[in-house]
């Protein structure tokens, strides 16, 4: 996303598309501050993270200048496939080896070979990442994934990076490799990330328990009565909202089929997102149940679907799940990846606002028990809402800009 923050449409761009020209009234200034968003597309949440950062701008901060770059835009092809698409096979076909080489790197002193090897090949597919920053020339860089956070930290070091870069932490886990001497600062989730990062040796000063950055749509609340109406259902039916992330990744319709025969009391949602594989696999069901069954491809409008359901079913991602807190609504988590999304069940289930089900008769059997208690559900969202950290975007562009 590049842009000029003077009432300029926010874009997402690729490497053809990286730095949008200044609109003719509204020139830069010598003095205008620059900020550089930089997130990874592996997965949706670091790059709605660094989005949620820049929508705010746009709307509260229009004295800045701002650009923000995915960096799997601009490395080159082959590193592309071999860390975004390595990424989602592990992830979704080969979770508990993604999970083995989370804690591995966890673990793992920065000194090992495996770590001076990934900041070998990171540094040689850093150049076209070093000639934006060079040509945009930003005062202050975010970083909402790890990687650009070491490349860049370790430019700090060797002094040829002179602007301030901050880390905003996408998950309610800490994984050492967000960790970098060199950094300016880091935005995290809640004070028990903030207590276990001074632990490690971060000044207080240069720590923000800010939350995880949602969209403004989502710091706004709704009218249940007239969302639901948009989608044909009843506002007085419990609902359920159905998300498997930008991939549709986890949904099965032989489960959703047996949710809607089961729990006649419900209507039910269905996020499928870019699986239109899923969302054709659905339309039969959706026939079948038109008046409980509503089946959604990918949407911005995420904020609305929220605020009509009483609870989600969703994998424990840090994003989509700080998305639900702010909008008060418990979670039953299913198929989390080993590692952060593990740890991220961990800490929402720790905090009373999500249970998690791990096999289809066990979310059926969750699911009715929740629908039949209200006073626990009541509890969940009161809980939810306490957690939420809806201006966290804010507390971000408050610190740097």
């Amino acid at each position: 996303m590049s842009a000029i923050i003077q009432r300029q449409a926010l874009h997402t761009v690729g490497a053809s598309d990286l730095l949008c020209p200044v609109h003719p009234l509204h020139h830069a200034s010598n003095t205008q501050r620059r900020l550089l968003l930089l997130s990874v597309s592996a997965g949706n949440g670091h790059v709605r993270a660094a989005q949620a950062i820049a929508a705010h701008a746009w709307r509260d901060y229009p004295q800045l200048r701002l650009q923000h770059i995915d960096m799997m835009e601009i490395v080159p092809t082959a590193f592309r496939k071999l860390y975004s698409d390595l990424y989602m096979k592990l992830a979704s076909g080969l979770p508990e080896a993604w999970g083995w080489l989370y804690r591995k790197t966890d673990c793992e002193p920065g000194h090992s070979l495996s770590g001076r090897l990934r900041r070998g090949i990171q540094r040689l597919c850093a150049q076209r990442l070093f000639r934006e920053i060079d040509r945009f020339k930003p005062d202050v860089i975010i970083c909402t994934h790890f990687l650009p956070a070491e490349v860049l930290a370790t430019a700090v070091r060797e002094k040829r990076l002179g602007c301030q870069v901050w880390v905003q932490v996408t998950d309610f886990d800490l994984h050492q490799m967000w960790l970098h001497p060199g950094i300016s600062g880091y935005f995290v989730a809640n004070d028990e990330l903030a207590f276990r990062l001074h632990h490690q040796g971060v000044a207080r000063k240069e720590i923000v328990a800010s939350g995880i950055p949602v969209m403004p749509a989502f710091t706004t609340r709704r009218d249940r009565p007239k969302a639901a109406a948009r989608l044909s259902l009843n506002p007085a039916r419990f609902t359920v909202l159905l998300m498997g992330g930008g991939a549709g990744v986890g949904m099965d319709p032989i489960w959703i089929a047996e949710l809607l025969k089961t729990q006649p009391q419900l209507q039910m949602i269905v996020m499928t997102g870019r699986n239109f594989a899923l969302r054709d696999s659905l339309a039969s069901l959706e026939h079948a149940y038109s008046d409980r069954l509503r089946v959604i491809g990918f949407t911005e409008d995420v904020a609305s679907l929220m605020m009509t359901s009483d609870l989600a079913i969703t994998k424990p991602g840090g994003l989509s799940t700080s998305e639900c807190l702010v909008c008060g609504l418990p979670m039953l988590l299913i198929n989390p990846i080993p590692g952060q999304e593990e740890r991220n069940a961990a800490f929402l289930m720790q905090e009373g606002v999500a249970q998690r089900a791990d096999d289809p008769v066990t979310l059926q059997f969750r699911l009715q028990k929740l629908i039949s208690d209200p006073e626990r559900l009541t509890l969940m969202r009161q809980r939810a809402i306490a957690l939420g950290k809806p201006h966290a975007a804010l507390h971000v562009l408050e610190r740097v800009a």
